[in-house]
């Protein structure tokens, strides 16, 4: 139980007192009226003795008295209405509340702090008025009389007369059968008679000639002057005189209804003085005796209703009116005409009073009640068994079992010796002598058992248990059983609740007293029922008290008995106290995963304070029912859903003026929130496919981002010279949790903003949104007029930013979806993006029936409202990454800004729409195929410097700057071929056809970024509302697969702004590609040098295959042309050219083509073009788009390859020198072949012609070059067809096998192999030479040998002749000869040069021999390593001798 005011003893103690009853006249009280008191009320704060008294026991011992209380109350004939005293209780505890800064106590238990409040007043008050408002019965005295004050005037005519008539009308209503209330404890009850004088007004000397009279008539003892009102009414109030009635009348304020009459006042009383004051009744007495006590104030106003209950009514008005009386009585001054001279002399009366009547009253009787039980005492050891027949006469019959235990019982005469000893227990019980009581009692409870009287049985266990309680010493222990037993008997056997209760109330206080907490909880709630549900709450909130105080706390125990109280509170309409009790009970399941707990608690102080007005609260006990995880059913969660908004729809009601509040529904994922900035991607039409750009359909891609971001960069720093601006700021169209969200984003004015909302509907019902939109604030500003350095401001208005409304956005039951809003900004300025604002509703009829919610998959349209919808708002709040740079960051929690919802509107911009006609989803390796762009400058702004950027520069041209001489529309290139071609003559099929051109033509000029195009728009300017279509020649890539190619189209207005330099527009195109041609090539020196003046030559070698399968449809290639370009070589004519012109390779064909080459004049930077014509035309591969794409792939080539040699190279490369270099120039080649073709596709019985292009780079002498790039690895080891089925069949095989990687650190000089190179050797000789050897034994044959410089510097050269073949296989094969003549030669060839040296060989008889036995050596002019050349190793060189 709660902490109590008062000790145990003292509430015991308080509990049972002496009644007094007073009977005034009318005279009497009408003076103490004026104090606007009655006389009951004048005499009650002064009725507790601040002395102790003295009173002898029937054995003659002294006993002490201390802190006794008397009780005065004025005479009530009627007892009170059981309805009457539940509406008094019901309204004590209402107007009982805990103050506002009631001290709770912080009880800690485990994981639980719980604060609680420490008294529960209203508790206390409920049990004092419980106690006192408690008829009087028959089997016990307490609540009877012991004696009867008679108040007179002495301002009366008569008063000794009156005293005498106020004396008869005492004896009339004790002993008349006309009245059976109130109860009086003996037949011969004291009376004791008061003169009341008025001092301000009567006389004193008459008062006091009738004070002497009744002295005579009464004796000292039995009569008492007291003089009231020495100060007059009409006194100045300056004086402050306490009111000590205010604490007793404001606490009894409940019995009040009305406010004070001055008519005239009744006479009204109960049994004890404490708990009522006086109230105004009929106006209509007007006797010169108060005679009519037939009205009680606790009788109902309709006596008919007096068995029904008022535990489940609403006392909400009753309160308030409660309140009103309640400050209309403490308003009331009381005691106005009296002094503190007056109080003591009241103070005295009551002691006097006491002392000299009342208690040598009780004493008398106490002993004569004694002296009779103990002169009648036989043989018997109990005190009544033997003497019974005296006393009651005759002897009670004996009852049936049945009979004895039911509500009456056994009913005893007033005068039987049973009740004679329980009368003298309970005098003895209200004088504080407790050890005789407890005897009486104990005595007297044996004699009831074993007459069966039950009830009188209980009374007197009751009595005997708190009896052996309150003995000073203790010298027994309490016993709890009597009490267990008294309240069983009273609530099963008499079923008399109301006793039941008393003894519960007084055994959970002793048992408090005794620490015995768990008994006390025990006790309070068995009488928990049905019949009382006030009495029910209280009780069990006592008992939750007494779990949360015991020595280890109950917590849980605590909040579920909290929980019953509080709804015991609420049937019995004690809204307020309901509402507390769920609010301590939630301190204990709040958080604790006991969902459907937290939501019955939450739901039920929802509905508690929008009773009580406490909208505030309400509304958060709804909210906290819908935020969580709820796990009710569907049903329950819309009865949820609309109390929350009928109680939100009240508040707003209430401050409709006031800021929008914040709705708990739907869930907003705040991170996931994204910002697009631009118009919607428009659809293709037809042929035309829009760019892809970017659009919030996306999903986000770090890896493309970051591509994008190169792009972007790329062609910034293009345009600006090659440095990236400080200011620099990638252009982002959507944000989102991975962006970076650090700076202000930049959207342009008249261009929509979407926000999309992630909002998810936790409920198992479906939301729906109307009027859903944006909330926004903003900062009109102009940029570009600066004054001194800072922002022209502009003054808002309300068409700065127009708003999209969504009217109706349903979310189904637990769904996640998504809401795009958009904003227009018609100015610059800065926006602020505050959070949405919605009006939150319920669709009628979304019951489920039969486990089907029918508003699974409902659309949006037009939805019916169930007429309960709020507006509100909610924020997006969202937070930035976690920063975690600095070691301060790294060591606490901060997060950056995310600024994803604060842009910066910027000036007009142009803005650029990009369409592609004719545009292939699949092409053949090399392909080239022509293809449409559609470039639509949709803005007001003229838009300047197109470019377009991309990783993939090879695959798409706009053409060179040599003229477009293929169609330029799209309808007029159906059947036209792509390149730009010739019709060629039929002299000119063996030799090639020059032509030249530079790579600045087609933008790559020196130092220029191959990646970054030049989109080539008439007078550099796309003016507002114009639109272009330009030619795009497309190449498809060398590797099959799909490719996925991006573009960035860069563009400008013309005028600079400050915010917004540049915009930029993606597009991704996705390429299927097909296996066409495999392409491999070789070079080697030629050994031929006829062309003596012109210089070198080569020979090259293309290897072509048809690799393709057949699934594109394609029939067969045909080669139609071999070209070739370089700034240094040339071909010159086709070496093994068929008869047959055309070139056809089927399906897994391969051919091979030998082409001659020769050094071309240098032309400075230009390059040579060389085309080698298979076919009747020639295709002009200096012209666009053969010429861009093979300038295209050699820039990529030789990244490439720049890329690979930073990687092994290092700063190795650094440390060649010069000479070096020139050594490895000599085994260099600068020759690039394009192969050109056609194929034949039969297509929806069509016929069509492909055509396509393939490039082989050659580097190297003698080292093969491929088309497309290779895995050098297996192809070393495979070969090219063996590799193309592994890749085919088992890709997984790569991982099977291991090559150690090569050397990557090169050497500091040149290989041999590449020295070798530095001269080349050729021998002239005849085939054939004949000579007679009969005529000359010797044959001399002249040989010429011709050496050719091929490096840039002057070499060293020596010729061997005397090197002899050692190997015994080639003496077999070539017989033995000898060189005549000198056999060293030392030459220093320069530059290019070509020299001729003239040798004679000697042969010994006929044969075929090898002339190739020189050995020549090497060097360079600074040099000093010789090294042989290898080209005499190439082939031999056979001569045959004939004999003639």
């Amino acid at each position: 139980m709660a902490q109590c005011v008062q000790s145990v003893q003292e509430f015991i103690q308080d509990s049972f007192v002496p009644l007094v009853a007073a009977l005034c006249s009318e005279e009497a009280e009408r003076l103490t009226r004026k104090n606007n008191l009655g006389f009951s009320e004048l005499v009650k704060p002064f009725c507790r003795l601040t002395s102790e008294v003295h009173m002898r026991d029937p054995n003659n011992q002294l006993h002490i008295i201390k802190n006794l209380k008397i009780a005065v109350n004025n005479i009530i004939t009627h007892s009170p209405q059981p309805g009457g005293i539940r509406k008094l209780l019901n309204d004590v505890v209402s107007v009982s509340q805990p103050a506002e800064g009631l001290v709770t106590n912080v009880i800690t238990a485990g994981d639980y702090d719980l604060n609680i409040s420490a008294t529960t007043p209203w508790f206390e008050a409920y049990r004092e008025s419980f106690l006192q408002s408690m008829p009087a019965s028959d089997h016990e005295f307490l609540n009877h009389y012991v004696a009867c004050m008679l108040v007179v005037s002495s301002s009366e005519p008569e008063p000794v007369e009156q005293f005498l008539k106020l004396s008869q009308e005492q004896h009339r209503i004790q002993h008349s059968s006309e009245y059976a209330y109130p109860k009086w404890f003996i037949p011969n009850t004291l009376k004791y008679y008061v003169l009341l004088h008025d001092v301000s007004a009567g006389e004193e000397q008459r008062a006091d000639s009738v004070y002497e009279e009744m002295k005579q008539r009464y004796g000292t003892q039995g009569c008492y002057l007291l003089k009231i009102n020495s100060r007059g009414s009409n006194r100045g109030a300056d004086e402050q005189i306490p009111d000590p009635w205010s604490q007793y009348l404001q606490k009894n304020s409940i019995q009040n209804q009305e406010s004070y009459d001055d008519g005239p006042y009744t006479v009204i009383s109960n049994k004890n003085a404490d708990h009522l004051i006086s109230d105004g009744l009929d106006n209509d007495i007007q006797d010169g005796l108060s005679n009519n006590f037939k009205a009680h104030p606790l009788q109902l106003d309709h006596l008919s209703d007096t068995s029904s209950s008022f535990d489940g009514t609403d006392y909400i008005r009753t309160t308030s009116s409660l309140h009103e009386s309640k400050k209309t009585s403490s308003g009331t001054p009381h005691g106005a005409c009296l002094t503190l001279t007056d109080h003591d002399r009241i103070r005295q009366f009551i002691q006097e009073f006491t002392f000299r009547g009342l208690l040598p009253h009780i004493e008398k009787t106490i002993r004569q009640l004694n002296d009779q039980l103990i002169s009648r005492k036989g043989l018997s050891r109990s005190l009544f068994s033997a003497t019974k027949k005296w006393f009651s006469g005759s002897k009670v019959p004996e009852k049936s079992i049945n009979e004895l235990k039911n509500t009456s019982g056994l009913l005893y005469p007033p005068e039987a010796p049973e009740l004679q000893i329980r009368k003298m227990a309970d005098l003895c019980f209200l004088v504080q002598h407790y050890e005789l009581a407890y005897s009486c009692y104990h005595t007297a409870k044996k004699d009831f058992l074993n007459d069966q009287a039950m009830l009188y049985a209980a009374g007197a266990l009751e009595m005997a248990a708190v009896s052996a309680f309150l003995q000073p010493g203790a010298p027994r222990p309490y016993p709890a059983h009597y009490m267990d037993t008294a309240i069983q008997t009273y609530r099963d056997i008499c079923k008399n609740m109301v006793l039941a209760e008393r003894c519960v109330l007084l055994s959970a206080e002793i048992l408090k007293s005794q620490s015995k907490y768990s008994d006390a909880a025990a006790l309070l709630i068995r009488l928990t029922s049905e019949d009382s549900d006030l009495r029910s709450a209280l009780l069990l909130e006592q008992a939750a008290h007494c779990f949360i105080n015991m020595k280890s706390p109950m917590v849980r125990k605590f909040a579920f008995h909290m929980i019953l109280a509080g709804h015991r509170y609420s049937k019995a309409g004690q809204k307020k106290h309901a509402l507390r009790c769920y609010c301590q009970a939630m301190q204990v399941y709040k958080g604790k995963g006991w969902s459907l707990a937290e939501d019955h608690i939450n739901f039920t102080i929802g509905r508690q304070s929008f009773t009580l007005r406490q909208l505030d609260n309400a509304v958060s006990a709804f909210r906290h029912i819908l935020i969580n995880d709820s796990k009710q059913p569907a049903a329950q969660q819309g009865t949820f859903l609309r109390e929350y908004l009928y109680v939100y729809k009240n508040v707003t009601q209430l401050s409709p003026d006031g800021p929008l509040p914040q709705l708990p529904l739907p869930y907003i994922n705040n991170s996931a929130t994204r910002v697009f900035f631009g118009h919607d991607r428009r659809p293709a039409e037809g042929e035309k496919q829009a760019a892809t750009h970017i659009s919030l359909d996306q999903e986000y891609d770090c890896e493309s981002s970051h591509q994008w971001k190169e792009l972007e960069e790329q062609v910034v720093a293009v345009v600006n010279k090659g440095v990236i601006p400080s200011n620099f700021q990638p252009t982002q169209y959507c944000l989102n949790s991975y962006s970076d969200n650090s700076k202000f984003p930049l959207a342009v004015v008249e261009e929509p903003v979407t926000v999309e909302v992630a909002f998810r509907n936790p409920l198992k019902i479906p939301l729906l949104l109307t009027d859903l939109s944006l909330l926004w604030k903003f900062q009109p500003k102009d940029f570009s007029a600066k004054h001194n350095g800072a922002t022209k401001e502009l003054a808002c208005g309300n068409d700065m930013i127009g708003a999209e409304v969504i009217a109706e956005f349903l979310i189904n039951s637990e769904e996640t979806k998504l809401a795009r809003l958009k904003l227009f900004p018609h100015q610059t300025g800065e926006l602020h993006i505050l959070g949405v604002v919605y009006n939150l509703g319920t669709i009628q009829g979304t019951v489920m029936i039969d486990g089907i919610d029918p508003s699974i998959g409902l659309q949006a349209g037009k939805f019916v409202y169930n007429g309960i919808s709020v507006r509100g708002r909610q924020d997006l709040e969202i937070q930035g990454p976690r920063l975690n740079n600095t070691k301060e960051e790294k060591t606490s929690i901060k997060y950056g800004p995310d600024r994803r919802l604060d842009p910066i509107i910027t000036e007009e911009m142009p803005l650029l729409e990009v369409f592609f006609i004719n545009f292939p989803t699949g092409l053949l390796c090399g392909e080239i195929r022509k293809a449409y762009v559609e470039f639509v400058n949709v803005s007001k702004c003229p838009l300047t410097a197109l470019k377009v950027v991309s990783k993939h520069p090879e695959f798409f041209t706009f053409g060179g700057n040599t003229g477009v001489l293929t169609p330029l529309n799209p309808s007029a290139s159906e059947n036209c071929s792509a390149y730009k071609t010739v019709v060629t003559d039929s002299t000119s099929v063996c030799t090639a056809l020059m032509s030249s051109a530079s790579s600045v033509n087609f933008g790559l000029g020196t130092g220029s970024q191959p990646e970054v195009i030049h989109v080539p728009l008439p007078d550099s300017v796309l003016l507002p509302g114009a639109s272009i279509q330009l030619p795009m020649w497309l190449h498809g890539p060398d590797e099959e697969g799909v490719h996925e190619i991006n573009f960035l189209f860069y563009y400008e207005s013309i005028k600079k702004h400050s915010k917004m330099c540049h915009r930029v527009l993606r597009h991704t195109a996705v390429i299927c590609t097909s296996r066409s041609l495999n392409v491999r090539a070789t070079v080697c020196r030629s050994n031929a040098l006829e062309d003596e003046g012109k210089g070198d030559n080569m020979l090259v070698f293309v290897d072509v295959e048809n690799i393709n399968t057949s699934e594109a449809g394609v029939k067969e290639f045909h080669i139609v042309q071999v070209s070739s370009n370089s700034k240094h070589w040339k071909l010159q004519k086709a070496v093994n050219r068929f008869e047959d012109k055309d070139y056809k390779l089927a399906s897994r064909e391969r051919g091979k083509l030998c082409f001659k080459a020769v050094r071309c004049k240098n032309s400075g930077e230009n390059y040579t073009f060389a085309d080698v014509v298979f076919g009747n035309e020639q295709i002009i591969s200096s012209a666009s788009p053969c010429a861009d794409f093979f300038f295209r792939s050699l820039s990529s080539e030789l990244k490439r390859t720049h890329a690979q040699s930073n990687i092994f190279q290092g700063a190795a490369k650094q440390s060649f020198d010069e000479a070096v270099r020139l050594i490895q120039k000599c085994s260099e080649v600068d020759l690039n072949i394009v192969v050109l073709w056609k194929a034949y596709v039969v297509e929806d019985s069509k016929q069509l012609i492909l055509e396509g292009q393939h490039h082989i780079v050659l580097h190297t002498v003698g080292k093969e070059a491929f088309s497309f790039p290779q895995k050098q690895g297996f192809k070393k080891i495979l070969g090219n067809s063996d590799w193309e089925g592994l890749e085919q069949e088992s890709p997984e095989m790569v991982l099977l096998k291991f090559f150690r990687p090569e050397n990557t650190s090169l050497p500091t000089r040149p290989t041999p192999e590449q020295l070798s190179n530095l001269i080349k050797t050729s021998l002239h000789y005849p085939e054939s030479f004949n000579h007679s050897f009969h005529q000359k034994s010797l044959c001399l044959v002249p040989v010429t040998l011709l050496l050719s410089n091929c490096s840039e510097a002057d070499v060293d050269v020596i010729i061997d002749l005397r090197h002899k073949t050692t190997s015994p296989e080639a003496l077999e094969i070539h017989g033995s000869f000898t060189w005549l003549g000198q056999t060293q030669y030392k030459l220093q060839l320069k530059s290019q040069e070509v020299y001729n040296l003239q040798l004679k060989a000697c042969f010994v008889r006929t044969g075929v021999y090898n002339l190739g036995t020189h050995r020549v050596f090497a060097k360079l002019a600074d040099q000093v390593t010789l090294f042989e050349t290898s080209q005499q190793n190439s082939m031999p060189a056979l001569i045959i001798i004939n004999n003639i």
